[in-house]
């Protein structure tokens, strides 16, 4: 049985980068990855403007009085001219500093004294409330490496440069079906015996949520001529086929031998809770995935297996969670051999102002709506044990997208 951590670090090691690069208007390049790095061809901010309103003077006219005529207006987007000696320029935020101006006085350090203004600052200093050329970004800086993952900050940085366009990876494509007899649709009528597809519609939000094109072939046939014929129809459209449960040895688990038909497939089981069974192979040469058929067990081993696999196969350098560290507002007093992902949520504690981490009541692996209630996962380390206060790593959902 695997650790988690060799798990994990062994299927993102596995994980094939993708070479296909597509060029895209900035617009519609969030979630998506740099292929190539991004580097500036002009300084941002490309002139030295003003932090505030207020008026621009150079500091030495200062020094022989503090009431000064206002010899022009600056605002944002005009192109001064030099300031003249001995006056000071009405200056508005984001405008350029004029020539012979160094330093910029805020509005509220000012009076008007009829039609001049007079210089209440005290001991103001060469380039107070200056932006400098550049101080930003400067020509030929690197600002976004390719592998980064673009979110709504990174459009306007790149934007800011002026760039239009940019090279991301094409979006991989992910392959899902359902087998089982025992599944129904939403909207059919219940029957005895079977339940609802719960699976298919968390795979159908989780992976286009990460930025892939979901390929969803419906529900297969529950033979094994059926389940072939699905594989290679999967594996000829997808760059990763993934499915959940049907991978035991059992009569009507067809999905284990189909693959060994097509390809190969290595499955193991590993040391967590929920999600112990997990399985990886290809079929024909593309990657399969194959995760537990327990909604709350394939909702976990995809957010903690799948997801970092699937990036790392995008191009995305950075696949590490961060964990949040709060307090325990529960006990786990029974350790156990495997490591634990409980679902559990954050709390503000009234008394200590401090967050802290409440616990669904049911942690059954086939409790799915704890995953609707719960924030992220609280990780209960291997043979460990958790008093109230103590502090735990938590990992939350929306850092899994």
């Amino acid at each position: 049985m695997k650790t988690f951590d060799e798990a994990v670090s062994y299927l993102v090691s596995k994980a094939k980068i993708t070479h296909k690069t597509e060029t895209v208007p900035v617009a519609e390049a969030l979630g998506r990855v740099l292929a190539e790095p991004i580097v500036s061809s002009v300084n941002v901010p490309p002139h030295d403007n003003s932090q505030m309103d207020g008026y621009a003077l150079h500091l030495y006219d200062l020094t022989h009085e503090d009431t000064f005529a206002v010899s022009q207006r600056i605002p944002a987007g005009s192109h001064p001219q030099p300031l003249a000696c001995g006056t000071v320029a009405r200056i508005f935020t984001g405008a350029p500093i004029p020539e012979n101006a160094n330093a910029v006085v805020m509005q509220e350090e000012t009076e008007m004294v009829g039609d001049k203004v007079k210089i209440n600052a005290t001991e103001p200093k060469a380039g107070q409330n200056i932006r400098r050329t550049g101080d930003d970004i400067r020509v030929g800086e690197t600002i976004l490496e390719a592998g980064h993952r673009l979110r709504a900050q990174d459009l306007g940085l790149i934007t800011s440069i002026g760039i239009g366009e940019v090279t991301v990876f094409q979006r991989l494509k992910i392959a899902t079906f359902t087998t089982g007899d025992e599944l129904l649709e939403p909207g059919e009528a219940p029957q005895p015996g079977k339940i609802f597809n719960a699976n298919r519609y968390v795979l159908a939000g989780a992976v286009p949520q990460l930025g892939f094109e979901l390929i969803d072939l419906g529900h297969v046939e529950d033979t094994l001529e059926a389940t072939v014929e699905a594989m290679k129809q999967a594996a000829s459209v997808a760059d990763v086929v993934m499915t959940t449960g049907g991978v035991s040895v059992g009569e009507e688990d067809h999905i284990k031998p189909a693959i060994d038909q097509l390809g190969s497939l290595d499955m193991w089981k590993v040391k967590m809770k929920p999600g112990k069974p997990l399985a990886y192979g290809d079929i024909q040469g593309t990657p399969f995935i194959g995760l537990p058929g327990n909604p709350v067990s394939a909702f976990a081993t995809f957010s903690l297996f799948a997801r970092p696999y699937l990036l790392r196969m995008q191009g995305v350098e950075n696949i590490c969670l961060k964990p949040i560290w709060a307090q325990a507002d529960f006990d786990w007093l029974k350790p156990g051999f495997r490591r634990e992902f409980a679902r559990a949520r954050l709390i503000s504690d009234k008394e200590s102002a401090q967050m802290k981490l409440e616990l669904y009541h049911n942690q059954s692996s086939g409790v799915l709506n704890s995953t609707v209630w719960a924030d992220g996962f609280a990780v209960i380390p291997e043979d460990s044990t958790i008093q109230k206060g103590d502090l735990v790593a938590f990992y939350s959902f929306n850092d899994m997208i």
